[in-house]
């Protein structure tokens, strides 16, 4: 009999250690080993050289500036003139993750904030549900707060916080920021009164190719938004308007899945971060009430080609997820154990098999560990921006994927989370979680002081 228990002792213990080792790489194959300030910014490791250079011209026309047109370099042109940035890369920084404005910044640059109105009459419904939202009239569905030299940009962003107070079983307090919008400075009049307003800092950019090539029916397999297994948890996908297809598709990207593609991505944020037409988007992002766009030269029609945006595409599906690390640390793996306990891998999934990609191999077949199932769930009153988007109410996000997080401070040089920022460090985004999360959050309310530092490291290993 101890033989027999020494036995299964020993086939447990390799049973663990392969496991640990296998999420290593949270990206399958796709994975890459490194660290520093360029950890988010590396091709997928059995991305073929032949298919490198691909991947470095995509990277050159999303880290390079735009210009003014007309300008010599025409294939850069056509910048603005209305604006949030001149370049994907100053938003996406090191193509990691944005931040909010501090105290002292002119300019939001890596935060936009979206805008819209409540779709009241049977024309707004209609734009409701072919558009996910009603845009502002005057400003449409996203403040510029840049422009053109000698022209005026739409607005200025300024955020203040207040404190909230949240306190551990064991007394430790910790104070949360809830933050306070204002637009500042407004350059063409008046907003509508019942304009609704949503803060948003650029999120990462790493295997967001593996998370388009998740199938459907995996999504619609861990959908349960009418939460018929009774475990509190009914997250649900979006549906949302898919340009090229002419039809509605399930929603994967942006904080509330409002968009069903990469290549839509790019080009919405072409058109209203950068202000550059394309094919999917062919209009100019001023209102019928902004008038320069009409008036100042562009850079031609589409001023994104299709070559360009085939490039940036591909650049943006194989972004290189880095290995985890310290897994074999006690703390970390106890850290793994406290995570399950609360619930958190019930919407933070971590394992999913991407489906077979034909025409991309280097994303195909690829068992990953995201820490996300990209759908949308209730997070709460403290969290919502109470703006809706496609079937997504004003209080529900889609679940963040974790891969990469601890990399957060050292790409980026800070540790800002959540939709808009807020957070500023991996204890306070746990801290906001709400609605849906609510008894997740309280269970790691009762956690002790070396509990909630194995939880963090834990999240720090990803």
């Amino acid at each position: 009999m101890k033989l027999y228990f020494k036995s299964l002792l020993a086939t447990l213990l390799t049973l663990s250690s392969s496991v640990s080792a296998y999420e290593v790489d949270s990206g399958g194959a796709t994975s890459v080993a490194k660290e520093g300030a360029n950890a988010f910014s590396l091709p997928a490791s059995n991305l073929p050289l032949t298919k490198r250079l691909d991947f470095s011209v995509g990277n050159s026309f999303f880290r390079n500036p735009w210009i003014q047109a007309p300008a010599t370099t025409d294939a850069r042109d056509g910048l603005g003139p209305l604006f949030n940035t001149n370049g994907c890369q100053n938003c996406h920084i090191k193509d990691g993750r944005g931040h909010p404005p501090e105290k002292d910044d002119i300019h939001a640059v890596s935060m936009l904030v979206r805008l819209s109105i409540p779709a009241m009459s049977a024309e707004q419904k209609k734009i409701f549900i072919k558009e996910g939202i009603v845009p502002e009239p005057t400003y449409g569905g996203q403040l510029q707060d840049f422009a053109l030299q000698d022209q005026i940009p739409e607005g200025q962003i300024s955020i203040t916080y207040t404190q909230v107070p949240v306190r551990f079983a064991d007394g430790t307090e910790v104070i949360l920021r809830k933050p306070e919008l204002k637009i500042q400075q407004l350059g063409y009049g008046e907003m509508h009164p019942d304009t609704q307003f949503s803060a948003r800092v650029a999120p990462p950019m790493i295997g967001l190719g593996l998370l388009e090539s998740i199938s459907e029916q995996t999504l619609m397999s861990w959908a349960d938004e009418s939460d018929d297994d009774n475990d509190g948890i009914s997250g649900k996908v979006n549906k949302v308007w898919d340009v090229e297809k002419n039809q509605f598709a399930i929603g994967r990207f942006g904080w509330k899945s409002g968009q069903p593609t990469l290549m839509q991505q790019n080009a919405a944020a072409f058109n209203g971060d950068v202000g550059l037409t394309s094919r999917l988007f062919p209009n100019q992002n001023c209102t019928s009430k902004q008038t320069l766009c009409a008036e100042l030269p562009n850079g031609g029609e589409p001023e994104v080609s299709d070559n360009i945006l085939d490039f940036v595409e591909f650049y943006t599906q194989h972004l290189a997820v880095p290995t985890r690390r310290n897994l074999e640390q006690p703390n970390v793996k106890l850290g793994q154990s406290l995570f399950v306990k609360a619930g958190c891998d019930s919407c933070h999934k971590s394992q999913v098999t991407t489906s077979v990609r034909e025409d991309l191999p280097a994303l195909s077949n690829q068992t990953i560990h995201p820490y996300t199932d990209l759908l949308l769930h209730d997070m709460g009153e403290g969290l919502a921006d109470n703006r809706p988007e496609y079937l997504a109410n004003g209080k529900e996000w889609r679940t963040a994927p974790l891969w990469g997080i601890g990399y957060t401070k050292e790409v980026n040089g800070h540790t800002y989370f959540l939709h808009d920022g807020r957070a500023r460090n991996l204890m306070e985004a746990v801290l906001w979680h709400g609605g849906e999360a609510e008894s997740s959050k309280q269970t790691v309310l009762t956690f002790n002081q070396k509990q909630r530092d194995a939880l963090i490291a834990f999240l720090n290993s990803l």
